[in-house]
This record gives structure tokens, C-alpha cells and sequence, in this order.
């Protein structure tokens, strides 16, 4: 059993940046690939970028790329989302995931997922 909790979240203007955070801890942690996804109101919770269990791999949504950095530090079990060039359309809840199978970017192949941290860009 994996727990996630993210954290980072809040508001922001357009062109600024923040840096989510996501524990893990339980059974497993260091083996799992890792996750963030978001889901804004009335749309698709939708993949925004991945990391391997050793942080060697990373895939990025199109609309993030260039702007966000995945990480991980696995000496403090903690993953991150650094978060740049902001834009309104990025206002989202970000989900941070797990998964056994790989830095997939399917929501279906992740197995926990945390509650999720409100990110708000303002124009």
C-alpha cells in the first residue's frame, strides 16, 4: 500500500510559477513510477508529465512541455512538479499517482492516487 499526499498548491498570476509536492510513503514506494495529472472543472482528469522509479525517464504532456520539470528525491521520498510560465489554463486540481507498471501516461495504469492540490492562475 502506497499513501500520496500532495502539497504546493494555491494562487498565482499568469506567467509565475509554483513547485508541487507529493510524500510517498507505504510498501514499495521507491519501485513505483510516479504521476501528476489534473483535472479542471467539468473537463477529463488529463496526464501532465511522469518520472521512472530512478527518475532516468520523464514524459511530459505537449501543453506543459518546456514549462514543467518533473522530479524525484528518493532520499526524501518526495516527488516534485516544479510549475513555470503559468497560464490560466493550467488552473487545475493536480493529482500526484503511482504506479507498478511504468512512467505511463494513462490514469488507468496508476494504482494510488493522493486527494489532489488546487492550483489557481489568475490573468
Amino acid at each position: 500500500q502506497v499513501q500520496l499526499v500532495e502539497s504546493g498548491g494555491g494562487l498565482v498570476q499568469a506567467g509565475g510559477s509554483l513547485r508541487l509536492s507529493c510524500a510517498v510513503s507505504g510498501s514499495g514506494r521507491t519501485t513505483y513510477a510516479m504521476g501528476w495529472f489534473r483535472q479542471a472543472p467539468g473537463k477529463e482528469r488529463e496526464f501532465v508529465a511522469s518520472i521512472g522509479w530512478n527518475g532516468g525517464i520523464t514524459y511530459y504532456a505537449d501543453s506543459v512541455k518546456g514549462r514543467f520539470i518533473i522530479s524525484r528525491d528518493s532520499a526524501k521520498n518526495t516527488v516534485y512538479l516544479q510549475m513555470n510560465s503559468l497560464k490560466p489554463e493550467d488552473t487545475a486540481i493536480y493529482y500526484c499517482a503511482a504506479s507498478r507498471w511504468g512512467p505511463l501516461q494513462t490514469k488507468a495504469d496508476y494504482d494510488y492516487w493522493g486527494q489532489g492540490t488546487q492550483v489557481t492562475v489568475s490573468s
